[in-house]
């Protein structure tokens, strides 16, 4: 089974690209454009990972990283923020409000699910099991 990871990100364009570069690598996406539909679905979906926006409607990343960590099923997810705000002390206001890690926006395409993977736990890494390779 496919491990999955919750993409709260309202551009398109940049659910599009995150999603499609994880997927490549094996791993499911469920995408929400806005904070509150990103925090019922991590209830719901129980990701293993979470990758926040931080400038998103009605709720920005930082509200939402705080009221995932309040809820006990969800405080043991990882969360990386994702943003473009890269001005001094952004990536500290992110780990302040609960966030585990912190990349900056545009993504680079050729690094990024490697930076992320780094938070997850050693077994859930890389790609799902090929059986095809059990014979070598």
């Amino acid at each position: 089974m496919k491990l999955k990871i919750l993409l709260i990100e309202d551009h398109e364009q940049n659910r599009y690209l995150a999603s499609f570069l994880l997927e490549k690598h094996g791993y499911a996406v469920v995408s929400a454009a806005d904070g509150r539909t990103g925090i019922e679905l991590a209830q719901t979906i129980k990701p293993v990972l979470i990758l926040l926006d931080i400038q998103l409607p009605l709720m920005d990343g930082y509200a939402v990283a705080r009221e995932l960590r309040r809820d006990p099923a969800l405080r043991g997810i990882p969360i990386i923020a994702v943003t473009s705000y890269a001005m001094v002390g952004d990536r500290e206001k992110s780990l302040a409000a609960g966030c585990n890690g912190y990349l900056e926006k545009p993504i680079n395409p050729d690094s990024f699910v490697r930076e992320i993977e780094r938070f997850l736990p050693p077994k859930q890494k890389g790609e799902p099991h090929d059986p095809s390779l059990d014979s070598r």
